[in-house]
């Protein structure tokens, strides 16, 4: 599978943009979603990852409305779409536009998802039922953050899309899953250069994420504690998940991504407005300080 991961990481290239707002359902936003995209790919970016619980009919409008970006899935939950479904959603997809989708799939959350039971186990028996639906092992792509699920993804999927991560954890995955598999984190990126307000900015976008313990129990594995926890987050929580400050400061985060092993980094901008917002200018600026 080696080829095929080396020809996924080709069309992704060095970045993307994470965003929840891309995935919105409606339909009054379809126009001014497409041209978003479109303008992404203009600006340089090689895929667009799509939050939420979203799917291949979110996808579709995107890549209709481009011609080389790819869209993934960041995630699809398991517990939502039955393999079946998922199999044949792919595959009327990468008929129309081969090679221009990937499927990122994830357990969720205990708290969002009422199924939420033995999530690795029903995280391999989902992949079976892929595998006998025929969706092929390199165009899907696993949100794993421990090492079990690391190992699963180097043997069942083209790569992991780890989601609220530092970059020792980025070197700790890579060491796990090899050179050949995609490793493509998502980071948090605040461009706001006063330490109080980006902090606060990430603190703010961090509250929801404190109460859900897979993540938490990921931080924990890499060196954090529990004090780390309280309070929204400590300075040593937030600078270390979240790129922020200015232009030199944010390309020395993302540096320390890409030096750990990231192949590709999937970029989330926060600035305090709504996460179904498109922060345009944000992206970029994103881009120029980037090129």
């Amino acid at each position: 599978m080696s080829d095929a991961t080396g020809s996924v990481k080709e069309s992704l290239g060095r970045y993307g943009i994470w965003s929840v707002g891309l995935r919105s359902e409606d339909p009054a936003r379809r126009g001014e979603r497409a041209e978003a995209a479109a303008e992404l790919e203009e600006l340089g970016y090689g895929a667009v990852w799509l939050g939420g619980n979203s799917s291949a009919r979110h996808a579709a409008p995107l890549i209709e409305a481009t011609s080389r970006l790819t869209v993934g899935t960041s995630i699809q939950s398991i517990w939502e779409h039955e393999p079946a479904d998922s199999a044949a959603a792919f595959a009327e997809l990468e008929a129309a536009h081969p090679g221009r989708f990937l499927l990122g799939l994830g357990v969720s959350h205990a708290r969002l998802a009422e199924q939420y039971r033995r999530p690795y186990s029903a995280l391999v028996a989902y992949l079976d039922g892929l595998d006998a639906a025929g969706t092929p092992a390199h165009r899907r792509v696993l949100a794993a953050l421990g090492p079990k699920s690391l190992q699963l993804t180097r043997e069942r999927a083209a790569g992991s899309i780890p989601y609220l991560v530092t970059p020792e954890h980025t070197a700790h995955a890579r060491e796990l899953l090899g050179d050949a598999p995609l490793l493509a984190p998502e980071v948090t990126v605040v461009l706001e250069t006063d330490p109080v307000r980006a902090r606060e900015l990430a603190r703010e976008f961090l509250s929801l994420y404190l109460g859900l313990p897979n993540y938490t129990n990921n931080f924990l594995r890499h060196g954090f504690t529990e004090d780390d926890f309280t309070d929204g987050g400590s300075d040593r929580l937030v600078d270390a998940v979240f790129a922020w400050g200015d232009e030199d400061r944010i390309r020395e985060r993302i540096r320390a991504f890409q030096a750990a092993g990231a192949d590709h980094l999937a970029l989330q901008v926060v600035n305090g407005g709504s996460r179904d917002a498109l922060p345009r200018e944000e992206w970029r600026r994103l881009a120029s300080l980037l090129a």
